[in-house]
C-alpha cells in the first residue's frame, strides 16, 4: 500500500507564493518520476511539472519561470514552489507518482488533491 499526501494548499492573492509538499510512504521500493497536475472546474487535467529520480524536470509552458519543481528522495518528498501566482492558477493541485512498492510491479499512484485559489 502507497499513500500520497498532499499539502500547502490555500489562498493567495494574485502575484504571491505558495510551496505545496507530497510525501510518499507505505511499502516504497523505489520511486521514479514524481510530478504535480491540476485541474480547474471545467477542464481536464494537466500536467504543471514533473520531475525524475535523477532530478531532470518538465514544466508546462504556462508556469515556467514561475514554478519549481524539488525532490527530496531521501524524505520521498516532492515540492512544488509556486511564486508570481495568476488567478489562472487556481486550481486542485493533484500529487503524482511513479512508485515501484515491495514485491509489486510499478504503477501510478495519486495524491488526494490540494485547493489552490489566486484571488484578490
Amino acid at each position: 500500500q502507497v499513500q500520497l499526501v498532499e499539502s500547502g494548499g490555500g489562498l493567495v492573492q494574485p502575484g504571491g507564493s505558495l510551496r505545496l509538499s507530497c510525501v510518499a510512504s507505505g511499502s516504497i521500493f523505489s520511486i521514479n518520476t514524481m510530478g504535480w497536475y491540476r485541474q480547474a472546474p471545467g477542464n481536464q487535467r494537466e500536467l504543471v511539472a514533473a520531475i525524475t529520480s535523477g532530478g531532470s524536470t518538465n514544466y508546462a509552458d504556462s508556469v515556467k519561470g514561475r514554478f519549481t519543481i524539488s525532490r527530496d528522495n531521501a524524505k520521498n518528498t516532492v515540492y512544488l514552489q509556486m511564486n508570481s501566482l495568476k488567478p489562472e492558477d487556481t486550481a486542485v493541485y493533484y500529487c503524482n507518482a511513479d512508485v515501484r512498492a515491495i514485491g509489486a510491479i510499478g504503477s501510478k499512484y495519486w495524491g488526494q488533491g490540494t485547493q489552490v485559489t489566486v484571488s484578490s
